[in-house]
């Protein structure tokens, strides 16, 4: 990758994590990083957004399991 293409992939993966965190996803700079490059290679943007959402709500605790003391 030549100097100014690394230059313009940097400073859209910086809009798009200011666009994040306005939104307030939680995603990092990494994970946004990956979802674009799979966005590029023609992954079906709403289904990584479901993948996106599944993952988190497997990774929450469950808040039916826990009794309050």
């Amino acid at each position: 990758m030549d100097e100014e293409a690394s230059r313009t992939a940097r400073e859209s993966l910086e809009l798009v994590f200011c666009m994040s965190n306005i939104l307030d996803t939680g995603l990092d700079r990494h994970t946004l990083s990956v979802l674009i490059a799979l966005c590029d290679l023609g992954v079906n943007p709403e289904a990584l957004a479901a993948v996106v959402k599944e993952l988190r709500r497997e990774s929450m605790p469950e808040l039916a399991t826990t009794t309050p003391s």
